[in-house]
């Protein structure tokens, strides 16, 4: 017991000072806490808890609140919405890069094709873990790309289920035929889905709206706990993975009124758990093994992200633009954390030998290392290598810049706001997040940048609080309620007007302390009836 608590007490030391140090080197904290689970296991020689099962039960809970969180964001509407991202582009991303994997590794690396079917579906797979805690923080999972890039991880964690049958029927112990597997597992989807959201939903509506009524946080945060730990288990109970089950979760809970207060507070525990993840990931590490063997993991992993980033363009590139197809492809380019649960099944089935399994395993910690360098450098990268120049913002001539107008979208309305103000000679900045708008605003002469108005930072960039206004234009409702939210958080002094479409945007906003929600449907209306009060009648 005295033992066990050090270690903890260690590891929170350690990764604390470890994620202080690279926090001022402006370096992902995932590094630290791998780093720290490889300092641990070295400093206390506790390799032989490198394929702990408890360990990782607790290390994978941190992805399973991760896609609570994410469920969260993507309602059953929304999702239905993004049938082409999960559904079509995550089912061809899975399929053609696992049959590319599979015909290189073994007719070119002579890999035996049961080790080359077991590496392609692994290697098919993405980081949710890092991919979509980038996503979320920086707010570009509401971005096209990050949509694109969240229907794949999505489809990827429901390919999982499949891969797995797919490696028990292939084991020696496998008894049953595939077609009583295929059949068990459709029965157990159905009842899954049933049970959560025809009995779920009740439930956890009914719990959060009466844990809520009390007004006492703990009430609140322990059904919340309640909610996401249950839909684990029954999702591994029926024979999936928890995080599925979380996910399906969020999804519903995303259709109530609670979700945003859920989402923030449930982030602690996320970011605790996720953090324990890496560092069981740290442990896995063999130094020495990887030291022999560095030029053969660096090499696969630079072919395999070649690959895979070539492959995923390929298939976006028939209905997206050249950067978006090109920003997706970089952001999914790594290899996964779930792969590591494909090659212990497939070790421990007789599968696949020791040997292969450790330096798989070292290049997805290599891949999960290495990706938070380059996934917030991929706007810059594209932009540079694309037709669009890099619109980044001058801090510098904002410096003094007071009671100037702030235009956030310059799509259609954005066009005609802008119009409205020139014949106003009012002084204003267009910021918008797509660079095709961008340039169209460069293009007429007008002062625009690229940029997320959702972020803290380019809010002090633009000198916000000393503006005269923002108007949001935008008609994606995730990003009007981040950007209004970023905006009423820097400041309070800001006239704050926003353009809505339907009355389901105006409840989704109705609690924050906006100045103006203007409904354009309404303007339209009212404008007619003053043109017809206008007209001379005719009877």
């Amino acid at each position: 017991m005295d033992s066990t608590l050090l270690y903890i007490v260690m590891a929170l030391g350690v990764s604390t000072i470890l994620n202080l140090f690279l926090k001022r080197l402006g370096i992902s904290q995932i590094i630290g806490y791998i780093f720290t689970g490889t300092v641990i296991v070295y400093s206390f020689d506790l390799r032989h808890m490198n394929d702990s099962s408890t360990l990782e039960h607790i290390g994978e809970f941190g992805i399973v609140f991760l896609m609570f969180t994410i469920g969260l964001e993507i309602s059953l509407a929304k999702m239905n919405n993004m049938k082409k991202e999960i559904f079509l582009n995550g089912f061809m991303q899975v399929s053609l890069t696992a049959l590319m994997v599979y015909a290189i590794s073994h007719y070119i690396f002579a890999l035996d094709s049961i080790s080359a079917l077991i590496l392609s579906l692994a290697f098919a797979l993405s980081s949710t873990a890092v991919v979509l805690s980038y996503l979320k923080s920086s707010k570009e999972i509401n971005n096209p790309y990050g949509q694109q890039a969240t229907g794949i991880l999505i489809f990827q964690d429901i390919a999982v289920i499949p891969i797995l049958i797919l490696l028990g029927f292939l084991t020696s112990n496998a008894e049953q035929d595939v077609l009583i597997i295929l059949r068990d597992t459709f029965v157990s989807a159905v009842l899954i889905i049933g049970l959560m959201f025809i009995v779920g939903k009740r439930v956890m509506t009914w719990l959060l709206h009466f844990s809520a009524s009390s007004e006492v946080d703990e009430l609140f945060m322990g059904s919340v706990l309640f909610i996401v730990v249950s839909a684990a288990l029954l999702a591994s109970y029926m024979g999936f993975t928890y995080s599925l089950g979380a996910f399906i979760a969020g999804m519903i809970i995303a259709g109530t009124k609670y979700h945003h207060k859920v989402e923030s507070d449930i982030a602690p525990f996320k970011d605790i758990l996720l953090g324990t993840f890496f560092i069981v990931v740290g442990m896995k590490i063999d130094v020495f093994f990887f030291l022999d063997n560095i030029a053969t993991i660096v090499g696969i992993f630079v072919l395999v992200m070649i690959l895979k980033t070539a492959v995923t363009y390929f298939i976006l590139r028939f209905t997206s633009s050249h950067s978006r197809s090109l920003k997706t492809a970089l952001a999914i380019s790594q290899v996964g954390e779930f792969s590591f649960v494909i090659f212990a099944v497939a070790s421990m089935g007789g599968l696949l030998n020791k040997e292969l399994e450790s330096l798989f395993v070292l290049i997805v910690i290599f891949s999960l290392v290495i990706t938070p360098f380059f996934i917030s450098k991929i706007n810059r990268f594209v932009s540079y290598i694309t037709n669009y120049e890099y619109l980044g913002l001058k801090t510098s001539a904002f410096v003094s810049r007071q009671n100037h107008v702030i235009v956030c979208g310059y799509s259609i309305t954005g066009k005609f706001v802008a119009q409205y103000l020139d014949k106003l000679d009012a002084r204003y900045v267009i910021i918008d997040n797509n660079p095709k708008h961008v340039q169209e605003a460069l293009s007429d002469k007008k002062e625009a940048y690229l940029g997320d108005m959702s972020k803290h930072s380019l809010l002090e960039a633009l000198q916000a609080g000393s503006s005269a206004a923002v108007i949001v234009t935008l008609d994606n409702m995730e990003k009007k309620r981040a950007i209004c939210e970023a905006v009423l958080k820097h400041t309070n002094n800001v006239n704050l007007i926003v353009k809505v479409s339907t009355l389901e945007d105006k409840k989704n906003l109705e609690d924050l302390e906006i100045t103006s929600m203007v409904d354009d449907k309404v303007e339209v209306a009212r404008l007619l009836v003053e043109k017809m009060t206008s007209c001379n009648l005719k009877f």
